[in-house]
């Protein structure tokens, strides 16, 4: 029987039939080598295209010319050698019935100098943009001419690689650089009237349709409103819209709102947790019913429930669920096996963006396969043989090793000493921006649950407990308490980032914040803080604050901090601590010189990174038949651990998460996942 689902139906987009309205929109995970989608790059779109999605949209952005430098590694679709590497990726999705598109662009001043060939950045105007600090040249008459026929080349290469389409970048990027007044200072035929910023981008369409005919599916994700004073105004986006549509050239739209030039501006154009859900789908809406396209979207769409809404209310054609891809590349399979309810939530961390604005490469904060197609498995496979299986800590790590040892069929116990699962995620979703979070916890216990694992909170796990379970294989996740031990002197005057979190201690009047772990705790408890009225000062002797929060994760932050009496102070550290009356005298000095300077405060915290709490761990070591020791080599071949020195009757002794030392909830979850899926 046909399903009735709005998301279940069939699309037609020109002569191409996509089989549901369910897509990934264009990103760059970051995975290309050599600036080649290669095998990693090809496995993970083809996880998703396998599990049902219609349509795969890869690259954000691929390069069309060599002034376009990769500033998140990505692919650079002006080399011919793109064409096998994006052939392979096209014809092993289409085997599974997903079209494939790819989105090219140029970058404009959204890149550095100082990247590939260390070519002048190119714009319609001198203006740096802030996110990447590149100076641009502003382009010339040979420049433009230049840029669209490379713009035609590429779409004629992934034309040759069997894809179904293209999709141009026009927001933020070069041509969206030309359409705006915010960014264009060129004078005609390019530059001044409404007319003349097109002209770039319908030069480019028109260079393209010239090469690969009316055939090939063309389409523009554009800002069809920049929300800024000056810039492109809805009315602007809707002219926009007319012009792509009117002139034939134009298959789809994708409606983007807002500008991506700075991280506060690119984080209200994709939100993180905290924010709310699908902001600009209404427009997307209005944007598809006064211009009549085809209509895509994504942003921050991240359940089944919206993307339902979105095309059952006709505000879009096709919904883009990228970010919730990453965090379950089978939701579509899951929708059509009715297991919406066992679909891994997106919980809006954002870590997988951040990462790669950092230069590093997309991974999901609570899903370690997603890019690890290659090594990882989204499916648990069963063992061949069960075994009994102990898991002691009910934190992410802990939770993750139940999961994987319950979905290979092993038999799970799990001592966990506190009343609820969770750990520091529970800590975490204290704070009411960061309350998704929880979601980490509450999927894991579901998955737990459906697999008869059994629990034992508020219990304290000792030697003889675990001992008694006569167990084949032990887990240590017991996670770690905050260091706070890190002063010259005045350590017992001081407390945690923890303490505050928790409601265990109540905040002062003027705190000072210590963070040298450079993480989210600390701006939490500032922000807890700050909102009783108190002052604040986060001091750190990094040269700059929170690396680990990463650039769209600290935005909120600093919009709930600098309205309030909050400071910064950077390359300055704690040295130690003295009781002066009712006063708290700190000695600060630095790592650049010697220097020593007084302060006081009535409230100092300290975010220090935690210290394993391993106890448990090293009483059951000489009982294991590992000694506890891993064996790396196996570890990374994805091999079973089976390294012996202890008693021959003991069980195999691990120890994962924070347990072993401070990291951060996807290293814990990897740590659990990697391990178990061999034992």
């Amino acid at each position: 029987m046909a399903s009735t689902d709005p998301l279940l139906q069939p699309y037609q987009l020109k002569h191409l039939t996509l089989r549901n309205r369910i897509m990934t929109t264009s990103h760059e995970p970051a995975y290309p080598v050599d600036g080649m989608p290669k095998e990693r790059y090809r496995a993970y779109h083809v996880e998703r295209a396998r599990a049902g999605v219609a349509l795969t949209m890869t690259a954000g952005s691929a390069a069309v010319s060599r002034d376009s430098p990769p500033v998140f590694n990505n692919i650079l679709a002006y080399r011919d050698e793109v064409v096998p590497w994006m052939r392979a990726l096209s014809d092993e999705c289409h085997e599974h019935g997903c079209a494939v598109m790819i989105q090219l662009t140029h970058l404009g001043r959204r890149t550095t100098w100082n990247k590939g060939d260390w070519l002048p950045s190119v714009s319609a105007g001198p203006f740096r943009e802030p996110s990447h600090r590149a100076f641009p040249k502003v382009v010339e008459d040979w420049d433009i001419a230049r840029i669209i026929e490379d713009y035609a080349d590429a779409a004629q290469r992934m034309q040759a690689a069997g894809l179904d389409g293209i999709e141009l970048e026009c927001y933020g990027h070069l041509m969206d650089q030309f359409c705006s007044p915010l960014t264009n200072t060129l004078d005609a035929p390019y530059g001044g009237s409404f007319d003349n910023r097109m002209r770039f981008s319908m030069d480019v369409l028109d260079a393209i349709r010239k090469r690969v005919g009316a055939g090939f599916l063309v389409g523009v994700r554009y800002t069809a409103d920049e929300t800024a004073p000056g810039g492109i105004c809805v009315e602007d986006g809707l002219e926009m819209g007319r012009r792509f549509r009117d002139s034939g050239m134009v298959d789809f739209l994708n409606i983007i709102r807002g500008q991506i030039h700075t991280d506060p501006a690119m984080t209200d154009v994709i939100p993180i947790q905290g924010m709310a859900s699908a902001p600009h789908l209404d427009f997307a809406g209005q944007i598809r019913a006064e211009i009549g396209m085809p209509t895509f979207h994504a942003a921050r769409i991240p359940d089944v429930a919206t993307a339902r809404h979105a095309v059952a209310s006709g505000k879009l054609d096709m919904v883009g669920m990228t970010r919730a891809h990453m965090a379950d590349p089978h939701i579509v399979q899951k929708i059509i096996e009715g297991r919406e309810d066992d679909i891994r939530p997106c919980v809006g961390a954002t870590y997988c963006l951040d990462r790669i604005y950092g230069a590093g490469e997309a991974l999901c904060i609570h899903n370690a396969a997603t890019g690890r197609e290659l090594t990882m498995p989204h499916n648990i496979p069963a063992a061949d043989m069960h075994k009994r299986v102990v898991v002691v800590g009910a934190g992410p790590a802990g939770l993750e090793a139940a999961r994987v040892a319950a979905e290979r069929g092993h038999a799970v116990t799990v001592f966990e000493a506190a009343p609820e699962p969770g750990g520091q995620i529970r800590l975490t979703a204290q704070t009411p921006r960061r309350r998704e979070m929880i979601g980490i916890v509450d999927w894991r216990m579901a998955q737990c649950a459906a697999r008869d694992v059994v629990f034992h909170f508020n219990t304290y796990a000792e030697p003889e407990d675990v001992r008694a379970l006569n167990p084949d294989l032990v887990i240590i996740a017991t996670g770690g308490l905050p260091q706070t031990a890190v002063l010259e002197a005045g350590n017992d005057l001081v407390v945690s980032s923890w303490d505050i979190l928790s409601g265990d201690v109540k905040p002062g009047s003027n705190v000072l914040i210590f963070d040298d772990a450079g993480d989210h705790p600390a701006l939490q408890a500032a922000q807890m803080i700050a909102q009783t009225g108190a002052q604040v000062e986060i001091m750190t002797p990094d040269r700059s604050f929170v690396p680990d929060v990463m650039a769209m994760n600290l935005v909120p932050y600093m919009r709930a901090l600098q309205d309030k009496n909050v400071t910064f102070t950077v390359t300055y550290r704690l040295r130690s601590v003295t009781r002066d009356g009712n006063q708290l005298c700190a000695t600060i000095g630095s790592d650049y010189m010697a220097l020593a300077r007084q302060a006081h405060y009535d409230q100092i915290v300290v975010n220090h990174g935690t210290l394993p709490l391993d106890d448990l761990y090293f009483a059951l070591k000489p009982l294991s038949r590992n000694l506890g020791a891993v064996d790396q080599g196996a570890l990374l071949a994805g091999q079973p651990q089976d390294r012996n020195g202890g008693p021959a009757d003991g069980f195999q002794l691990f120890r994962i998460g924070d347990a072993v030392s401070s990291r951060n909830t996807h290293a814990a979850i990897y740590d659990a996942l990697r391990l178990m899926k061999d034992l």
